[in-house]
């Protein structure tokens, strides 16, 4: 695409802990041309600012409300509990939903765990998002638990997290308007899934663009001389008469 049909840059939204530094980098390389814009969204909007044209795409985490929606599932995230530093779950290296049965479990209005049943005991009220969380998790009230990749965007030195074996899990998707699979959406979908630029899909986009077929390497010939018998050679001696 070029003039005034080349798009002036591909929005991608991002939710907390989603980390797309790589895709970007490799976005960068490929298309050079055209600029990857990234848009940090909360979880509980991002699915609608997809639905509503706001970007081109977003790495979001899955929810049961798809409407609207393609999605394509990228990763399952590990679910961790945060506690303080000096609290007894720190001595464990994996925990259960049982080992939290006393706890007081703190469940933010922007949870990605999907709860039929929230472990422990309830808070009296829910804090409002993940970070309020973490700060009543370092005041002592109770802990939380979240995926592995949030904790670690809250770290503080105070607290630590172990995984729960059995606990929820979310997962990390890239996902764009029903019906609109754009180029460049398909471009970025041929990152994520890992295809190089020589795959068989690259190639026939390129084709496909430029109007030219690959060129097919030049066939070696055979080297005929090797079947001429070479002159002066120790051939077979010639009879006398």
């Amino acid at each position: 695409m070029t003039g005034a049909d080349q798009p002036s840059a591909f929005r991608l939204a991002y939710v907390p802990g989603a980390t797309p530094a790589k895709w970007v980098r490799i976005w960068g390389e490929r298309h050079p041309e055209v600029p990857l814009d990234l848009v940090a969204v909360t979880a509980a909007e991002a699915a609608d600012v997809v639905r509503e044209g706001g970007v081109d795409a977003a790495l979001l985490r899955l929810s049961d409300d798809r409407e609207g929606l393609h999605a394509i599932p990228l990763y399952t995230e590990t679910t961790v509990v945060v506690v303080p530093k000096d609290h007894l779950v720190a001595a464990a290296d994996e925990v259960s939903i049982a080992d939290l049965a006393d706890e007081l479990v703190l469940h933010p209005l922007d949870d990605s765990l999907g709860w039929d049943r929230l472990p422990g005991k309830p808070a009296l009220e829910r804090p409002e998002t993940t970070g309020d969380a973490i700060e009543l998790v370092a005041a002592g009230v109770g802990v939380l638990m979240v995926p592995q990749s949030l904790a670690r965007l809250h770290h503080r030195r105070d607290l630590t997290y172990r995984p729960v074996e059995d606990a929820p899990q979310s997962r990390v998707a890239l996902s764009w308007p029903e019906g609109e699979t754009s180029d460049l959406v398909e471009q970025f979908i041929g990152i994520v899934r890992g295809r190089t630029v020589n795959s068989t899909r690259g190639r026939q986009e390129t084709q496909a663009k430029t109007g030219k077929a690959p060129a097919r390497k030049k066939q070696r010939e055979p080297d005929r001389r090797r079947n001429v018998p070479k002159s002066g050679g120790r051939g077979k001696p010639r009879r006398r008469r």
